[in-house]
């Protein structure tokens, strides 16, 4: 039937649908094929048609929430409904082909297990507390009795160090012929942090380093592939430098099955950076798994709210972007205080610690869960993977003094 001038035409819910990335393959769903039909009614209520690789397909319900927020957010939509199919044998040779396709283009090894989660944390630009909502996230997971590895990719504005209270020198080990670092770690009540940074290779955390994009890069690079972060990580939380260069676009290569969080604050100018950060993720085929604003507004002890950065930013970003938004953390002095001690404020009491605390719940309970690798098209990833040629790499200098000299070369 013919949509009405208010309801969008299927091309355009089409295009919304190439922002819903299988886990597993790396691949919009539109690309793979998985798309059938998509039919909008007069009224915009819209059907869309899905060929999963399997009736069973474990990711099915992920799918099935993505769609529901990508077309859910559109204008003029007032209904989704999705009916599944499963893909023929020629549908599925073709999705293969394009697993072997996208494993030969974007993956890379790294020294991270398939069963950890990883989430990027991002944002569009610096000074809105990205850096803060990540330890104060690992260390919300850790209290939870999970072992949490933190990367402190922000190379030159690195501060994970001082916000989680360790210091010291990453030592190596040796795994066959490969070289590791070892992370730092901090036990936090029941659980465990992993933590890497480039604060712990340099001599003095006020050292600047001024290297350019290669060699951010190449450090990055290092941290993901060439650290001992175990097999038995839960997740892997990633302080991302803020904007959309270098360091980003290489991250998003190394690891493709990570999950971007984004982090804005209320105010508009700042909401409309942080778009930026999710059309990055997307294009880069990163699920982003939803929002944070952080700075919400400051509670006084009378009672009184006083909104100093604006109000509303989180959640238009989240809406423009059809993600969850995640939390709002308000303003406290203790998360500052908290950050320059080495102990994150979810550690303690009071509302910003309890807005840590529910965010965290939530990444666990429903809004980041990793893929499970079993049926569907994770047979498909299996296959692609072993087609691969596993060349044998020459053995490199990983350890904290070989690192550091990347940036002399």
């Amino acid at each position: 039937m013919p949509s009405s001038t208010n309801a969008p035409a299927p091309d355009e819910l089409r295009d919304l649908l190439r922002e819903v990335i299988d886990p597993e393959l790396g691949s919009d769903i539109v690309d793979l094929g998985m798309v059938r039909d998509i039919a909008v009614d007069d009224d915009g209520s819209v059907e869309v048609t899905v060929a999963l690789t399997t009736s069973g397909c474990p990711l099915r319900a992920q799918i099935q929430r993505d769609i529901r927020t990508r077309i859910g957010a559109a204008d003029g939509v007032t209904s989704v409904h999705i009916e599944w199919a499963e893909m023929t044998q020629e549908e599925k040779s073709s999705a293969m082909a394009k697993a072997r396709f996208n494993v030969s283009q974007r993956d890379e090894d790294t020294s991270i297990a398939p069963s950890t989660h990883v989430l990027l944390v991002a944002s569009g630009k610096g000074g809105v507390g990205k850096s803060s909502v990540t330890a104060n996230l690992a260390a919300a997971l850790a209290a939870r009795g999970l072992k949490v590895g933190v990367l402190d990719a922000d190379v030159w504005g690195f501060s994970i160090p001082r916000m989680l209270g360790v210091s010291g020198r990453m030592s190596g080990n040796t795994d066959g012929d490969r070289k590791q670092m070892v992370p730092l770690e901090r036990r936090i009540g029941p659980g465990l942090l992993r933590i890497v940074s480039m604060g712990f290779l340099v001599d003095d955390e006020e050292t600047a380093l001024m290297w350019r994009g290669l060699m951010l890069n190449r450090g990055v690079q290092h941290f993901l592939q060439d650290v001992s972060w175990g097999d038995d990580l839960d997740y892997l939380l990633v302080d991302m430098p803020p904007g959309t260069g270098d360091v980003q676009m290489g991250v998003a290569k190394t690891i493709s099955r990570a999950q971007v969080i984004v982090v804005t604050t209320p105010a508009v100018a700042a909401q409309k950076v942080a778009i930026r950060a999710v059309s990055m993720a997307r294009k880069s085929f990163l699920r982003v798994a939803g929002v944070i604003e952080n700075m919400t507004a400051f509670h006084c002890e009378h009672g009184g709210v006083y909104e100093l950065f604006g109000s509303g930013g989180g959640a238009t970003l989240a809406h423009d972007a059809g993600v969850p938004l995640l939390g709002q953390v308000p303003i406290e002095p203790a998360v500052s205080a908290g950050g320059d001690a080495g102990e994150p404020v979810v550690l303690g009491t009071g509302p910003a610690a309890e807005a840590f605390r529910a965010i965290a719940e939530r990444i666990v309970s429903e809004a980041v869960q990793a893929p499970m690798m079993m049926g569907c098209s994770a047979r498909m990833v299996e296959a692609a993977n072993a087609a691969r040629d596993e060349a044998a790499e020459p053995a490199r200098d990983v350890s904290p003094d070989g690192l550091a000299a990347v940036g002399e070369a």
